[in-house]
C-alpha cells in the first residue's frame, strides 16, 4: 500500500526526517519531493518560511525489493493488468493537486493519502484548515469535486476520491447521522413525513444509504439545489 506524508520543519533535513520517523521507512525507502526549501527570514526570524517536502513509501515496493530476486527461468505468465499503476497516478496527481490548492490558500499542514480498491483516501491535518473547508463546507465540496476530476484524468478505471480536511467532514457525517436518527423517531411519533435541512448532495447520500435499512421509514430528496432536503416518510404497509 502506498502511503504519503507532507511534513514542514525548520529544515528540508527536519522535514524528511520527520516524514520518514511518521512513514517508518528509511531514505532510501522513499521518494521524497521537496515542496518549499524554506527561508530563515530576517530580524528576530521575522518573515521566516518553515521548509515543506512530501514524503512517499511504498510498502508493496520495499516488500518487492526485499526478497530474493527469481530465478531467470522461472515463468508467471504475462501480465497485462496495469490497474494497480492506473491507480498509483491517479492517487498522486489528487495529493499533489490538493496539497497545490490548500498551499496556495495559506495551508500548511500534515497530508496523509492511501487507497482501497477504486477508492482513494487523502486526509489533511493542520492548525488553521477553516479557509478549506468554507460555510457548511462548500469549500471542501469544491476542492472534492475538482481532486475528482483530475484523479479520473489519470486513471483509466474509475476512481473515487474522498478527501477530509481538518477532519470536518468525518465529523460532520456524524453530525448528519443524528439529525437523520431524530427525524425517524419524529417520523415514527407523529406518523407523518419530516423533511430535512438542505444538504449538499454528498451530505444527503449519507442520509440515504445510513437509513436504507432502517425499518419502517424511505427517504427521498425534495427541491432544487442549493435548497434540495431529504424527506424522510413513513414506510406504507402493505
Amino acid at each position: 500500500m502506498e502511503k504519503t506524508v507532507i511534513k514542514t520543519g525548520k529544515t528540508v533535513d527536519e522535514a524528511i526526517e520527520a516524514a520518514l520517523s511518521e512513514l517508518g521507512c528509511t531514505k532510501e525507502q522513499a521518494t521524497i519531493e521537496v515542496v518549499e526549501e524554506g527561508t530563515e527570514g530576517g530580524f528576530l526570524g521575522l518573515g521566516r518560511k518553515d521548509a515543506e517536502v512530501k514524503v512517499t513509501f511504498n510498502s508493496e515496493e520495499a516488500a518487492e525489493a526485499s526478497a530474493p530476486a527469481a530465478s531467470d527461468d522461472t515463468y508467471y505468465g504475462d501480465d497485462e493488468s496495469f490497474e494497480g499503476d492506473a491507480v498509483s497516478e491517479a492517487e498522486d496527481a489528487a495529493a499533489n493537486f490538493v496539497a497545490e490548492v490548500l498551499s496556495g490558500i495559506g495551508i500548511h499542514g500534515n497530508m496523509d493519502s492511501y487507497r482501497e480498491d477504486d477508492t482513494i483516501y487523502i486526509s489533511v491535518t493542520g492548525s488553521d484548515c477553516g479557509a478549506a473547508i468554507g460555510r457548511h463546507g462548500e469549500t471542501l465540496e469544491a476542492i472534492s469535486y475538482m481532486t475528482n476530476l483530475i484523479a479520473n484524468k489519470h486513471s483509466e478505471q474509475r476512481v473515487h476520491v474522498y478527501l477530509d480536511v481538518g477532519g470536518y467532514r468525518k465529523h460532520r457525517e456524524q453530525v448528519i447521522k443524528g439529525l437523520a436518527d431524530k427525524a425517524v423517531s419524529r417520523v415514527r411519533r407523529s406518523g407523518r413525513k419530516v423533511t430535512m435541512e438542505a444538504m449538499s448532495p454528498a451530505e444527503r447520500r449519507i442520509v440515504h444509504s445510513y437509513l436504507q435499512d432502517v425499518n419502517g421509514v424511505t427517504t427521498h430528496s425534495e427541491g432544487v439545489e442549493p435548497n434540495r432536503c431529504v424527506v424522510v416518510t413513513p414506510e406504507s404497509k402493505k
